[in-house]
């Protein structure tokens, strides 16, 4: 091996520790970029030659090359923001998105998104985040592969009808019971106990006031008798007219609760056909729920649910910290869109870097694992966005290493043209 195989080793390692400053200038760089995971060069040493001396073979080295480029996939830290769709995920999973007109799928950690005019969850590049679509009817996650997240932005949601109603109430037992004799009358206060009124909804979004009526029956004890009313759209009456039989009854134990030995206590219904509401709507029935307690205090409604509404026009989009997207309305409803999805790979090591924040699988990182975020792909968090992993310090003290070691490099190459030089003048 001729001396020259030192000059060698010294062009190597200029090569390799100027790739290694490389990757450091580039951690530097992105030290404020969001979702960034910062990298580390891994050297190794080259092929050794082989010498032969007086005590046997022995192996010289022949330099320095770089053998990885590692990613660092720690955790970054969050920074707090004023925007509700800013995300950012504690744990390994990443967001997933893909480009319009594109059916690659891009992994990312940079959690900046935002609506952009069609009504689309992108990130600053236009990417579409993607997630599971919600049932606005059950609530539940529809099952199938991931799909960009999108609330449209104009136009109405319909209406819909009430057809179920919960009265959470207390019926004052103490109160004097009617003599039968006195008829109801929805018009006359003295022939019924308590009422209560519900705004209700029909299939046009039209809002109706059903009246309930509560009487304490004087024949059967722990027993009160129940009726209704309402109005059409031409304002005549519907329900129970003056001196009409009970609608139902409610029973009570002694105790004061709903007697539950009795089949269907608690329960009413009013048939769709009584419910003509005579304005162009479909007629629809009304369940109706009486929770209700019979204690010796004022009768009194605590609460009353009814799951109809109106039409409504969209005021607002906001994403939990479950990863729920939620459309709120004018009409005072939020529906679930959609629920964020993650990916999480074996070794994300072997992502491959494309620019934009943005990664793709490879053969080496595996096929991710998707779901919605949990305990094992990581927990979303709103109005945050993860730093950068980068460690300025770390970096500054690699920078002086890997300065140290182009130094002694060329210092190699200086030594050695020293040594060619003397060699050249012994012809002198």
């Amino acid at each position: 091996m001729g001396i020259t195989s030192a000059m060698y080793s010294g062009i190597s390692g200029l090569n390799t520790n100027s790739q290694a400053m490389t990757v450091i200038g580039n951690n530097l760089a992105n030290t404020n970029t969001i979702g960034f995971k910062g990298s580390r060069t891994i050297f190794s040493d080259l092929m050794s030659s082989t010498v032969t001396g007086s005590g046997g073979a022995s192996q010289v080295g022949r330099g320095v090359g770089m053998s990885k480029v590692d990613n660092i996939f720690s955790q970054g830290t969050f920074e707090s923001t004023s925007t509700n769709t800013d995300l950012a995920i504690e744990g390994d999973g990443f967001f997933m998105l893909k480009e319009p007109g594109n059916d690659t799928t891009f992994y990312s950690r940079a959690g900046a998104f935002r609506f952009n005019q069609a009504g689309y969850l992108v990130n600053p590049e236009g990417f579409r985040v993607q997630g599971q679509p919600i049932d606005a009817a059950t609530g539940k996650v529809i099952p199938g592969d991931p799909k960009d997240i999108f609330v449209a932005s104009s136009g109405l949601i319909p209406a819909k009808a009430t057809d179920t109603l919960t009265l959470t109430s207390n019926l004052d037992a103490s109160t004097v019971a009617i003599a039968p004799a006195i008829l109801f009358d929805p018009a006359l206060p003295a022939t019924y106990n308590y009422a209560s009124s519900t705004q209700t909804f029909d299939t046009l979004g039209n809002p109706h006031l059903v009246t309930t009526y509560f009487r304490k029956d004087d024949v059967a004890v722990n027993t009160w008798n129940w009726y209704w009313s309402a109005e059409d759209a031409n304002g005549l009456p519907l329900g129970s007219a003056a001196g009409a039989a009970p609608e139902g009854t409610i029973s009570f134990t002694t105790d004061g609760e709903l007697d539950a030995a009795i089949v269907g206590n608690g329960t009413g219904a009013i048939a769709a056909a009584d419910l003509a509401w005579d304005n162009g709507s479909t007629d629809t029935g009304l369940t109706l729920n009486f929770d209700t307690t019979q204690f010796n205090n004022v009768s009194r409604v605590i609460s009353q649910d009814q799951n109809g509404y109106g039409s409504g026009d969209l005021t607002n989009v906001t994403i939990n910290d479950e990863g729920t997207v939620i459309a709120s309305y004018s009409n005072g409803q939020q529906i679930d869109i959609a629920a964020i999805s993650l990916a999480k790979f074996a070794n994300p090591g072997g992502l491959n870097l494309v620019g934009s924040n943005l990664f793709t699988a490879t053969d080496v990182s595996g096929n991710p694992r998707v779901g919605l975020p949990g305990p094992e792909l990581g927990s979303i968090y709103t109005n945050s966005l993860e730093q950068s992993n980068v460690d300025m310090g770390l970096e500054f003290v690699n920078m002086i290493t890997v300065q140290r070691g182009f130094q002694a490099n060329s210092k190699i190459i200086t030594t050695v043209d020293e040594l060619l030089g003397e060699l050249i003048n012994l012809k002198r």
